[in-house]
């Protein structure tokens, strides 16, 4: 795997014109700011409902705090509660209702990803199941709850918008692959806007299922730490309004400058070892973009903290940016937010633009000494003008973001 040239830039960039996140650091992006320039987590010991496992995970504060507005109330479930407390923050809803104000509510789609969407109301109904009959409960809807097409249709009808709904489900890709959903249907002339990004909660599925599969640390989560022993699951809603580039566009003004994807389908759980896709997403990406290695200032990495990962994302990375570019994940900082992982580093990412701070990687001591990265231990002052972002999935579902300023 050798750097390749990347041809003149195929995509009109994006306008990442409002953003908001929601995690285990907090409500909103004063707080990811804050605990990102500061090296901060929210990692702790896991005490999720019955939940009985040695690991670690990051709750968002507050969700079970929120009350889905009334109209909608057939969508409660933690999931779309965790939607709606995302919208609802940093004034993200009433940029929507400007968009929607420019260019009418047919002509804005809604792209988020998840991987198990609102699954705890099942697990929750099924204890109430018919002990005769094995019925779950009549007030349980799966449509509206479980569904992985819910938390769409949520915030699709929460703006009355009758532009396209899609929801992608690749794993821990899928919020980053709704970047490339919806720059397609934008460069069709389908669209002049759209809501994107990822949602997902805690529920006992992803928990005990990572534990039976040994992924899972009996500690913070340290990702390409010489010692690391596994992932911290935790949970996040993030969204980006992303528009076509406006004719007076500020300098400071955050852009998708490309996307790439890739399927390597090695195996159902497990990278390629050399990380053969993870190179071909990166690769594209920066050909989508016009763009060279040598031109990424950093780049935020899958970095989930379980050997195999790592060590295949850090071998594709070596190899396409010769160990210069410094590099980072923000894992032990959030936990493992899986469907919601690439819209919430997306955006870390472009405070990282905005910013001027380069995110460290909280709780990792020691970079594997195997792999030879500028991996950074601690938050690093400087002046990135393009960053990558990588979200890779299990059965080698992959996904590259090219960020960078409007300069």
């Amino acid at each position: 795997m050798r750097p390749s040239s990347a041809p003149l830039s195929s995509v009109t960039p994006l306008h990442l014109s409002a953003c908001t996140a929601s995690t285990c650091l907090g409500r909103g992006l004063a707080l990811h700011r804050l605990a990102v320039a500061g090296g901060g987590s929210g990692l702790k010991p896991c005490d999720f409902e019955t939940v009985g496992l040695a690991t670690y995970i990051g709750e968002a504060p507050g969700v079970d705090d929120v009350m889905v507005r009334a109209d909608l109330k057939e969508f409660d479930c933690r999931n779309n509660r965790l939607a709606q407390m995302a919208l609802e923050t940093d004034a993200f809803d009433a940029a929507v209702h400007a968009a929607i104000g420019r260019y009418g509510g047919q002509r804005i789609g809604v792209f988020l990803g998840t991987s198990t969407a609102g699954i705890l109301q099942t697990e929750l109904a099924y204890r109430r199941r018919d002990p005769l009959t094995g019925a779950l409960p009549v007030d349980f809807v799966y449509r509206t709850t479980h569904n992985a097409f819910s938390v769409a249709d949520f915030v699709h009808r929460y703006f009355g918008l009758s532009g396209p709904a899609v929801v992608v489900s690749t794993a821990c890709s899928s919020s980053a692959k709704v970047f490339a959903s919806a720059q397609r249907m934008i460069a069709c002339g389908l669209l002049d806007a759209a809501i994107v990004g990822g949602v997902d909660s805690l529920c006992l599925t992803t928990l005990y299922g990572f534990s039976s599969l040994e992924l899972t640390s009996d500690e913070p989560c340290r990702p390409y730490d010489a010692a690391r022993k596994g992932i911290s699951i935790g949970e996040g809603a993030a969204y980006v309004l992303l528009e076509r580039l406006p004719d007076n566009l500020d300098s400071d003004a955050v852009l998708l400058l490309g996307t790439g994807e890739s399927s390597d389908a090695y195996h159902m759980s497990s990278p390629h070892p050399e990380g053969r896709g993870a190179h071909q997403a990166m690769v594209a990406a920066l050909a989508a973009a016009g763009l060279q290695p040598s031109s990424v200032d950093y780049i935020n990495l899958h970095g989930t903290a379980t050997h195999n990962n790592d060590a295949a994302e850090g071998k594709a990375v070596a190899a396409l940016f010769g160990g210069r570019t410094p590099c980072s994940s923000t894992k032990g900082a959030t936990g493992h937010t899986l469907g919601a992982a690439g819209a919430v580093e997306a955006i870390l990412c472009a405070l990282a633009l905005s910013s001027g701070i380069l995110p460290g990687s909280a709780h990792t001591l020691r970079l594997d000494p195997e792999l030879s990265l500028d991996y950074l231990l601690a938050p690093r002052a400087g002046q990135p003008c393009t960053v990558l972002s990588n979200s890779f999935g299990f059965g080698g579902s992959n996904c590259s973001l090219v960020l960078g300023k409007a300069r």
